[in-house]
């Protein structure tokens, strides 16, 4: 009788509408009695059976979609995803900041290096004159190398580092200068005239350390050809050990430094470029020994690391098991639809049941076990792949740290902001496309026009990272300011373009998109203040009025979904055994 008052009004009218096609007048109703049970009264304890399946299913749906606390309350189960979201964002986040302080040390040893070399090798060099370090006479280009090779052989006494030539066997390997010119060519700039054969030789020689004081004593017939010279590289390796992370409990890695000195010719203006390049390859030493630092504080970040794989493959596990029950529910709702109410789930309804969120931690779990397991080998001197366990974690924690949004979501006031967010992105999405194909044609227009008379200009990057500043207005007085004015025309068209393109994106552009957001955060708004479902899926789990305290959704025996429906059943049939004897 408990069980026959929790039936609402509203399930009994629907009841009455399925079945009152089936009644008859009170004559023939009269007649069944006296024989027997009435033929529909089976189709009244179906209609009532599949009333009990409709509520069970739309009460495993509005338990799918609750928050971990209203789910603790319905069920009593603990939030173990909650408290192991919570844990791994504290562990990844140690783990984050431990790797980003030792390749800070990567880095800036690899800074300092190139720095080193570029005052060791490249003569009268100042600290920031890169861009405006060139030579202009071709004795100074001679001189240049000379003091190159010179300072090259000299190395072990003039360096205060601990750097060393490299060794192929027992001899030392050599430093090379090769020098790339046409392979034939007559100029007469003054009867503007030429010849040239376009294809580009190589000549190089190898000095050792040590053994030549300068290149014309060395290879006296060794010429540089200025009027075909297209570049001169200076090529050699020299060796380094890390030292500094031994006070951070992770063995020194050993360095290999390929220098490359360009005199770069290739626009025969008059003046060579001098630029210093550095690769870098970082290698296990072969030999070592440390004192000071026992191997079980050297391994300590090792098993941390171990820690986090196994925290994030739980993780890993769980939410890929709530995606799993995500779709057998969208599975079960879309079986429903089509075989009682005749009709397909539309898409929108369907994506509610894959939680993005879910999707978002596992590939943030499975870029954090790529990158653990990169820095455990990292660690132990296996790799020495730095940027691509920097990849890997970075873009793992940023997904973890995203993830803490899905459960601020919870909240009214926060929600809100997601709804827009969510309901805002393919509009954002049609928008952008539109204002991007706006965006480009400057790009290519300034690029072509204004690349020869502006320095920001001269590239699709640079004219792309301008146009992007002067969107958020960074840098406009500059960009105007920096415009030669060799030619009027030129200077007006860059005016035009500059203003027009300020004008649109700022004035007109943003705001629009501004707007857009705006729209879908008072529509979002709305909804919430009116309370009135707007898909059928909403409209589906509206009827349902349990609240998640009410015990209707545990899974006793007392309050089972499954075994409610069978003692409910079993007793209804009981009850026409008994009207029938």
């Amino acid at each position: 009788m408990v069980e026959d008052d929790q039936v609402s009004e509203r399930e009994l009218l629907y009841i009455i509408q399925q079945c009152s096609d089936m009644e008859e007048s009170s004559d023939l109703y009269d007649v069944y009695e006296a024989n027997g049970s009435p033929p529909w009264a089976d189709d009244q304890h179906q209609c009532l059976e599949e009333l009990d399946t409709v509520e069970c299913l739309r009460r495993k749906i509005k338990y799918y979609f609750m928050n971990p606390c209203e789910k603790y309350h319905a069920r009593g189960r603990k939030p173990w995803k909650l408290i192991l979201q919570i844990i791994k964002i504290a562990i990844i986040t140690i783990q984050l900041v431990s790797f980003g302080l030792s390749n800070q040390m990567v880095v800036t040893f690899k800074e300092e290096n190139l720095m080193t070399f570029k005052h060791l090798f490249l003569k009268d060099y100042v600290d920031g004159g890169m861009d405006t370090y060139a030579v202009y006479r071709q004795a100074d280009v001679y001189d240049h190398i000379d003091y190159i090779i010179e300072q090259y052989g000299h190395l072990h006494n003039i360096t205060v580092g601990n750097h060393e030539y490299e060794k192929s066997g027992t001899f030392y390997t050599p430093l090379t200068v090769c020098q790339e010119f046409y392979r034939n060519g007559t100029i007469y700039p003054g009867n503007e005239t030429f010849e040239i054969d376009a294809k580009v030789e190589t000549e190089c020689r190898k000095v050792y350390p040590m053994y030549h004081p300068s290149l014309q004593r060395a290879f006296p017939d060794f010429e540089l050809h200025f009027k075909r010279m297209v570049s001169v590289k200076i090529t050699f390796v020299l060796k380094a050990i890390n030292l500094q992370t031994v006070r951070h409990r992770e063995l020194p890695d050993c360095y290999d430094f390929t220098v490359i000195i360009i005199f770069n010719n290739q626009a025969h203006s008059g003046r060579i470029k001098v630029d210093l390049e550095n690769d870098v390859d970082i290698n296990e030493c072969r030999d070592w020994k440390v004192t000071g630092a026992s191997a079980r504080n050297i391994y300590l970040t090792v098993l941390f690391d171990c820690l986090i794989i196994i925290t994030c493959i739980i993780s890993f596990t769980l939410c890929t098991r709530s995606v799993i029950n995500g779709i057998q529910l969208q599975s079960e709702y879309t079986l429903y639809c089509k075989e009682h109410c005749g009709k397909e789930v539309p898409w929108s309804d369907k994506s509610e049941f894959v939680n993005g969120w879910y999707i978002l931690i596992i590939v943030s779990d499975t870029l954090t076990i790529i990158g653990s397991i990169l820095k455990i080998e990292i660690q132990t001197k296996v790799v020495t792949s730095y940027d691509v366990c920097s990849i890997f974690l970075g873009t793992g924690t940023m997904f973890v740290w995203i993830g803490v949004i899905r459960y601020m979501g919870y909240f009214r006031k926060y929600n809100i902001l997601i709804l827009t967010l969510r309901a805002a992105f393919p509009n954002v999405i049609r928008f952008i496309c539109c204002a991007g194909i706006i965006y480009l044609s400057y790009c290519f227009c300034g690029w072509i026009v204004l690349g020869p008379y502006h320095e920001k200009f001269r590239t699709l990057n640079t004219v792309s990272e301008c146009l992007f500043s002067l969107i958020n207005g960074d840098d406009m007085f500059p960009t105007f300011k920096n415009m030669k004015q060799k030619s009027s025309l030129v200077w007006i068209f860059s005016r035009v373009y500059l203003y027009t393109f300020v004008s649109l994106f700022i004035y007109m552009i943003l705001s629009l998109f501004i707007t857009l957001i705006t729209d879908t955060y008072d529509t979002i708004k709305q909804q919430q203040q009116s309370g009135t479902p707007t898909s059928e899926l909403q409209k589906f789990l509206s009827v349902c009025k349990d609240l998640p305290n009410s015990g209707v959704y545990r899974l006793d025996k007392k309050n089972s979904c499954f075994l409610d429906c069978c003692i409910t059943r079993f007793r209804k049939h009981q009850e026409r055994l008994s009207s029938e004897a």
